[in-house]
């Protein structure tokens, strides 16, 4: 199986930025332990902080991974263009949130991405890539 994590903007901060919501771990450490913990599985990963770049990034794997796991952040309450991206690949994407958006700011409580995900993970920490990563078994 082959899996690819795509994190959006600001999550290049992990460990650093409010701990108190994201955990003080930069997601090198937690790729690492993702991959330990699913050896049997080719887990890539990627981060940019750029609207475009995400989508290219959709665009190249979006027809030969066996799934995504998205973290757009901030552009899964703003981006059409990557909700249309996904629409438009072949490849099932979860879409994950480190917080519990719902408990956030209200703005935070829409995501144009939802409804073209196969599902949504969110406010489990960064456990919720894990879960994201179980889904497709």
């Amino acid at each position: 199986m082959k899996l690819i994590i795509i994190n959006g903007p600001n999550l290049n901060l992990l460990g650093i930025r409010e701990k108190q919501i994201y955990g003080d771990k930069n997601f090198g450490v937690i790729h690492s332990e993702l991959e330990e913990k699913f050896s049997a599985i080719e887990l890539s990963y990627f981060q940019s902080n750029h609207e475009g770049v995400l989508i290219d990034k959709l665009h190249e794997v979006g027809f030969s991974y066996d799934g995504i796991i998205l973290n757009a952040g901030a552009y899964s309450h703003t981006s059409i263009a990557i909700a249309d991206a996904i629409a438009a690949i072949q490849t099932p994407v979860v879409e994950v949130h480190i917080s519990n958006v719902f408990a956030r700011d209200r703005f935070r409580h829409h995501s144009y991405l939802s409804k073209n995900c196969k599902g949504i993970i969110t406010g489990f920490g960064i456990k919720s890539y894990e879960l994201a990563i179980q889904s497709f078994f």
